[in-house]
């Protein structure tokens, strides 16, 4: 058969077009191969399995996470052979190594990306336009609005004066339609994102006013009667899913705050995750009247025998800030006819207590005492709070001590049981200050206050600033450690808060509470007022020293430069 030189022109036109489909679809179906329909977190590093879980909500991508290097193949039980895997892997801590290897040994088809920072990473990944920024040192923050984040397309970073730089620039090359600002975040932070007009929640620094706060706009978004009870210290799948909001609810104790809003809510049904918190959940559930359920297992990926087996949550813990308060001493002063508490913080993160405490005298009598507010305990300190009772008669005082505590005046989430023998003391503590004045360094940053000893014996003081707006939110700051004043002399009291000039306006005054007593671990007496704050613009004292001191160094000079011409 012949052929001519147009057939042969159009065979090679028409081979070109069948090898052009033919790479089109080799193509088509190795991009459709890169899609994972599963994605697994293989890192250490909480940040790193919050961010991805995130991003498959937002993404519609099925999301795991290994809680250990036993977990890198029994996780693959509940996942089919023919998925294809993507295997986000951190580059410093990932929980087994080769991780790609390892799935295509067991058949699966797998993709595994390294990366030093996850974060930022899969914020590149997403298209959307609704951002929240949380500080990662308060991991129940960033549990907190995951479900609030998934439903509402928004994705969220974490932000400190370290990355904030690097967060404008990726906020720069994308339209921002919203942020928000969740919980406590540096100075630097907020100021950065000031120009993106974000929307700041955080109600006194309070994480269980800030959980209620983006609960409510969940329910704006999707009204849900159901509600996943936690305490924001885990990852756990169905808390990242979006399904339902979270309600923090605490320890040992539900806060007022939170009784309040579940009451006047339309919530009905709560799941509990994990029974570490199963008796609060009770509390719930008896007395705020909804119903509850805990889940705390899930169906076994690799079973064994006949009988349906289950095994624990995949839970993944974050870093938390640990609180405890402990009841030192209580003694009953029968000079005073006062109580006398004691109380001691163990641990370096600053708390709030409220304490009620029934007396039973040796006859039987019975009194009860207690606050009417939260005290303020600073990381590692030693407090006595003392109350005004009737007088008990000769003998054991039993003391009935229940202490409620928390990070905040509204989470007092944590209590103290114990039933004590007040130790029986006659103590006139006759130690007596004042407070002359207090000032803004504004070189320094640093709040003074000038205290005189106005008694006849040397005094022990303690103090706290209270309710200072630092960066816009309230907060009490206290000595770092006990001062001690002999009588008829004055001192400067230096008290490090984060006031910066900008937060000069928001604190003309100061609410000053000082503790004191001729005790070092009994301060029972107690000052308290507001005093305006005075401003110092220049530090006589440092200047005068710095002028001294650039006068010996000239003078040193000038002997050296003569020595050497004699």
């Amino acid at each position: 058969m012949w052929i001519g030189k147009d057939d042969t022109d159009m065979m090679r036109k028409i081979k070109n077009i069948l090898l052009l489909v033919i790479l089109l679809v080799v193509f088509a179906n190795r991009t459709l191969a890169e899609e994972p329909r599963q994605i697994i977190v293989n890192s250490e590093d909480w940040r790193d399995v919050y961010s991805v879980m995130i991003y498959g909500g937002l993404a519609d991508k099925t999301t795991n996470f290994l809680v250990s290097n036993k977990h890198a193949t029994l996780i693959l039980g509940g996942i089919a052979p023919s998925t294809h895997i993507w295997a986000i892997t951190s580059k410093t801590v990932p929980y087994v190594a080769g991780y790609k290897a390892i799935l295509e040994s067991k058949g699966y088809s797998a993709e595994e990306f390294i990366y030093d920072s996850v974060n930022l990473e899969f914020a590149k990944k997403t298209n959307t336009e609704n951002f929240i920024i949380v500080d990662d040192s308060y991991g129940y923050n960033a549990i907190s609005v995951a479900p609030y984040a998934v439903i509402s397309k928004s994705y969220v970073l974490f932000a400190d004066r370290g990355n904030i730089n690097e967060i404008v620039r990726f906020f720069e090359g994308r339209n921002i339609k919203k942020l928000i600002v969740y919980g406590n975040v540096d100075r630097q932070v907020r100021d950065a994102l000031a120009r993106f007009n974000p929307e700041i929640i955080n109600k006194d620094g309070d994480r269980f006013l800030n959980n209620i706060e983006i609960l409510k706009r969940y329910q704006e978004i999707k009204h849900s009667k159901q509600a996943i009870l936690t305490n924001g210290e885990f990852i756990e799948k169905e808390i990242m899913s979006g399904t339902e909001p979270v309600v923090f609810i605490g320890t040992n104790n539900v806060p007022d705050i939170v009784r309040e809003y579940i009451k006047s809510s339309d919530i009905e049904i709560g799941v509990l995750i994990g029974n570490e918190l199963v008796g609060t959940a009770t509390f719930v559930r008896r007395q705020l009247g909804i119903s509850v359920f805990v889940k705390f297992a899930q169906g076994a990926r690799s079973p064994k025998g006949a009988i349906s087996q289950v095994e624990a949550l995949d839970m993944f813990y974050l870093p938390t800030y640990r609180l405890n308060l402990e009841l030192e001493s209580v003694r009953y002063n029968r000079a005073t006819n006062q109580l006398e508490v004691t109380i001691r913080n163990t641990e370096e993160q600053a708390s709030y207590f409220l304490g009620t405490y029934t007396l039973t005298g040796n006859s039987g009598e019975k009194q009860t005492v207690g606050d009417i507010g939260a005290n303020f305990i600073d990381s590692k300190e030693l407090k006595t709070v003392v109350y005004d009772t009737e007088q008990i008669t000769d003998g054991d005082t039993n003391v009935d001590a229940f202490i409620i505590y928390g990070e905040s005046k509204g989470s007092l989430e944590k209590e103290i049981r114990k039933t004590v023998t007040a130790q029986s003391v006659r103590i006139l503590d006759e130690c007596n200050i004042k407070v002359n004045d207090i000032f803004f360094n504004k070189r320094n940053q640093i709040v003074y206050t000038e205290v005189e000893n106005t008694g006849n014996v040397p005094c022990f003081i303690d103090m706290e600033l209270i309710d200072v707006v630092v960066a816009g939110e309230k907060k009490t700051y206290g000595l770092e450690n006990i001062a001690n004043i002999d009588s008829g002399r004055k001192l400067e009291l230096k008290v490090k808060t984060g006031m910066a000039k900008d937060d000069i306006d928001n604190n003309q005054k100061i609410k000053i509470r000082a503790y004191y007593g001729e005790r070092e671990n009994s301060l029972v007496k107690v000052i308290e007022g507001s005093y305006e704050l005075a401003i110092k613009e220049i530090d006589y004292v440092f200047y005068s020293l710095l002028t001294v001191i650039m006068l010996l160094v000239v003078i040193i000079i000038w002997k050296r430069k003569k020595r050497k011409v004699v």
